[in-house]
């Protein structure tokens, strides 16, 4: 069983069915997307690439992306999405690690040919679309075999720390995301239109794998990114989009909707679901949202290791309002999806009592095989078939886990633990603040302190003494920053996420 098996499927049913879109403009059927990567998967076999061979997808949001994608799967072959924003320098390690030859490439992101490779095809140029070119007889065209348990997707973790690891996804992982997504994140249908405006390399993009299993329409917006100008008006030109979005994404949204002055109707207009994760939501951001846009919203925790599968914060519970636990609720990342289970556990695996904070534990079949071809990783990583994710939680009665941080995020102060996430949701509520980010600063007499780096909002004006009054009235005085740093922005990766790495280094560096 291949993924490509679920294109051959839409094909042969619907081949007239609209699928890929450049914009709003129609740029493949489900007939052309299935003959263009059948004709791809046809030339790379004749090329000599074999079953389990690595190709790296390297570039912006395009529509070929897709067509590329599920040309490797019809081949048999291993993808490796990556960053966009990487230097060549890092894409260049992670191709002499798994042993890419091939690449696909985007000329802006790669203008230079990356060491290593035998081949590397520009996916706007001639030779890309020769590649493509529709195999005749698709639905005949021959499905390279593999087995659920083979290596599909080959995700590489944002190395923050150290050198990036390979996540050796399966056919098996990816059909369990698929599946669960109808399950639990939200139905979908022919006519719903999914809308990459979040890298495809990341989780926006195995989001295709739902929506082509549904046959819907795949939408590459003309920006290749994130505007929400742009977004709103396709959504109004092209039916309601659903997306995938970290926080930070929804925030722009959510302030565009408010600069267009439109009611939570008119929102609906342009979106019909609005799935975030990737980072911590903020109780004080999806109350706003949810006020500004309606209820358009899912909230999904999982990691690259469970792709897009852990928990799950359902449009019905963020929307429940006269629930009596309802702000403790949409604070937390929901209950565990039908295809894992979750638990919380101390250092040595140890199931801990309800309320207890300890570390997130997942199982089932969306848990990754290993990382490639890193065993030493691997064997801490998953125990005895469980993920140990290395985030911290607590689980309530009812099932529902509330994250605090990750567990090296932890900072203890005077022997007591502090998680930033606290202290950043009690910085949010503070008048003036847009962002704020925690970490902590080694200490001779504590330990560590708590340094808060915290962006103004446009036009505003923050004070320390301020922040500590708001703080005092809201966490314990041991939590409260013991400094205060302004910025105007905060480094963030490409999907939305604080590097908090790069904090630390500029305290270190100070």
């Amino acid at each position: 069983m291949s993924l490509a098996h679920l294109l051959r499927r839409q094909a042969c049913q619907h081949p007239e069915a609209p699928a890929i879109f450049d914009g709003s403009v129609q740029h493949a059927s489900y007939g052309e997307w299935a003959a263009r990567s059948a004709g791809l998967a046809q030339r790379l076999r004749t090329a000599g690439l074999a079953p389990g061979d690595r190709v790296l997808l390297f570039g912006r949001n395009h529509p070929r992306y897709l067509e590329v994608l599920w040309g490797l799967w019809w081949a048999g072959l291993v993808a490796v999405p990556v960053n966009a924003k990487l230097h060549p320098r890092e894409v260049e390690w992670i191709i002499d690690n798994c042993g890419a030859r091939w690449a696909f490439v985007t000329g802006d992101v790669a203008p230079s040919p990356l060491a290593g490779l035998r081949c590397q095809i520009d996916l706007e140029s001639d030779q890309a679309a020769e590649l493509l070119a529709p195999a005749p007889n698709a639905d005949a065209a021959p499905i390279t075999e593999r087995s659920l348990d083979d290596t599909a997707w080959l995700f590489y973790t944002s190395g923050t720390t150290g050198r990036p690891k390979g996540v050796m996804l399966t056919q098996r992982n990816l059909m369990t995301m698929g599946m669960g997504y109808h399950v639990d994140v939200d139905p979908v249908a022919p006519d719903d239109t999914i809308v990459y405006a979040a890298p495809i390399s990341h989780g926006a993009g195995l989001y295709a794998i739902p929506h082509l299993m549904a046959g819907a329409r795949h939408l590459v917006p003309a920006s290749g990114s994130v505007d929400p100008v742009e977004l709103f008006a396709l959504g109004r030109e092209v039916g309601p989009l659903s997306l995938f979005a970290a926080p930070t994404i929804v925030g722009r949204l959510v302030d565009e909707a408010e600069r267009q002055g439109l009611s939570p109707d008119d929102c609906a207009r342009c979106f019909k679901t609005i799935v975030y994760g990737g980072a911590p939501m903020y109780l004080a951001d999806i109350q706003r949202a949810l006020r500004v846009m309606g209820p358009r919203f899912v909230q999904i925790y999982g990691q690259g290791e469970t792709p897009m599968v852990g928990t799950v914060l359902s449009r019905a519970d963020l929307a429940d309002t006269a629930h009596p636990r309802h702000l403790e609720r949409i604070a937390s990342v929901g209950v565990a999806q039908t295809s894992v289970r979750v638990r919380v556990t101390d250092p040595q695996g140890r199931d801990l009592p309800l309320g207890q904070v300890g570390e997130v534990v997942v199982q089932g079949d969306s848990v990754m095989a290993g990382y490639w071809a890193n065993p030493e990783a691997t064997a801490p990583a998953i125990r005895d078939g469980w993920l140990f994710t290395g985030d911290m939680g607590a689980l309530d009665a009812d099932g529902y886990l509330t994250l605090k941080d990750r567990s090296k995020d932890l900072i203890i102060s005077g022997g007591s633990n502090i998680y930033p996430r606290e202290v950043e949701e009690a910085l949010l509520t503070a008048p003036g603040v847009a962002e704020a980010a925690v970490v902590g600063e080694p200490d001779a007499e504590w330990g560590e302190n708590v340094v808060a780096f915290v962006v103004a909002q446009p036009g505003g004006t923050l004070s320390k003494a301020a922040l500590d009054a708001h703080c005092l009235s809201q966490i314990a005085r041991f939590k409260r920053p013991k400094r205060y740093i302004f910025v105007s922005e905060l480094p963030k990766n490409n999907y939305g996420k604080v590097l908090k790495t790069e904090l630390r280094s500029r305290l270190a560096s100070a």
